[in-house]
């Protein structure tokens, strides 16, 4: 075969770019060797511990935490945003029908493109850094809004409108469930959604820059990291976590079926993580959640952890397989009443949050983001055939 006279300036990367560093980043960082993560220059698990969701938004967005009266601003100026343009809003009845069981994460690629629409988005390029920042404000206080609304209309079911009163977590929770949910509930997912903001450059977060280094508008980039996330081996997985502790059903058969799926080369759910070589923090701070609940299906969960843990070590010696955030975020999450086809659009109401602090972080560089293949086809050119 042929060699391009450029190959020699070719850079080989590997496989999914593992390893590879595409950029300099002032949002965060996941130190896997460590076990720790951070928002800016905060302990994420920390910030998840100590402040609201509004507050940790405001850092991503705005680069610092705010005082009092900061927080209080942030937290009226957002809320006033999650009510939907009315052609939106007029629009979701068909797009939820037309989802099907594909559910509300499909709904809302399509659902973001029309508010991206309504509001009358603009190019990231075209548009000043300030313009740039309330966009992805108004489409994050809007995304749970989306989500509910999908998910009920899915079911049958009128969409609840939001409510200013409430905060990001529990109005989430009250537009899902039609009901005001208990103090314990609201920080349970409000701390679920903390500590799922941002988590280095993984599939949708880089997705979304890939986007933004095109110059295009908010809507587009969100859907795109939508779109990335909704592929299972991305997303997807809290429920599965829970279909483990389902199938091993009762504590006296842990043994037994953990032992026969790893010998099969089988995954276990809920275990294992593809940066940390530790304990994942996210999965520690949540078992503390799940804890402060307590009963059967925490303990049982607990004592499935520590079988399966120890199993690994034994039959995977020298690998650190600890549980991931997906374990502890199923069995929270079910606590707090959310059905399981809404685990993984949970996450992405979280999510929006690090997506739009890295789409505001790439729109300021005017370098668009173009790999190239190396072509490992036929030899070219070829006669075409007549």
């Amino acid at each position: 075969m042929s060699v391009n006279r450029s190959a020699a300036a070719l850079i080989d990367a590997p496989r999914g770019l593992a390893g590879v560093v595409v950029t300099d980043t002032r949002i965060g960082d996941v130190r896997g060797v460590e076990g720790f993560y951070h928002y800016r220059q905060y302990s994420a698990v920390d910030l998840a511990r100590t402040r609201a969701f509004e507050d940790v938004w405001h850092l991503l967005v705005h680069g610092e935490l705010p005082d009092a009266g900061q927080s209080a601003a942030f937290a009226a100026e957002t809320a006033a945003l999650r009510r939907l343009p009315d052609e939106v809003r007029a629009a979701l009845p068909a797009i939820a029908a037309a989802g099907g069981r594909s559910g509300p994460l499909a709904g809302m690629r399509t659902a973001l493109s029309l508010l991206g629409a309504a509001k009358g988005f603009r190019p990231v390029y075209d548009i000043e850094a300030g313009r740039r920042r309330q966009d992805t404000i108004e489409a994050t206080a809007a995304v749970p809004t989306l989500l509910t609304a999908l998910h009920r209309l899915g079911k049958g079911l009128e969409p609840v409108e939001p409510r200013e009163d409430l905060s990001y977590a529990a109005n989430y929770l009250y537009m899902l469930t039609g009901s005001v949910p208990t103090e314990q509930h609201a920080r349970a997912i409000e701390q679920y959604l903390i500590s799922t903001i941002d988590h280095g450059f993984n599939a949708s977060t880089f997705t979304a820059r890939v986007i933004a280094s095109t110059g295009a508008d908010v809507a587009a980039c969100l859907a795109g990291a939508v779109a990335a996330l909704s592929g299972p081996l991305h997303g997807g997985a809290p429920s599965r976590a829970l279909d483990t502790l389902d199938a091993i059903g009762s504590p006296d058969r842990i043994d037994s079926w953990v032992r026969q799926r790893v010998l099969a080369g089988e995954r276990i759910m809920g275990f294992g993580h593809a940066i940390y070589r530790t304990e994942d923090p996210r999965s520690r701070m949540l078992r503390e959640v799940a804890q402060g609940f307590g009963g059967p299906r925490v303990d049982f969960a607990v004592e499935v952890e520590r079988h399966v843990e120890a199993i690994l070590a034994e039959l995977k010696p020298g690998r650190e397989l600890h549980t991931n955030v997906e374990y502890y975020a199923g069995v929270v999450m079910e606590l707090c009443g959310l059905p399981r086809e809404m685990f993984t659009p949970t996450f992405a109401a979280a999510r929006v949050v690090g997506w739009s602090a890295n789409i505001l972080e790439q729109a300021e560089d005017t370098k668009i983001i173009r790999p190239v293949a190396r072509y490992v086809g036929p030899e070219a050119p070829a006669p075409v055939p007549a």
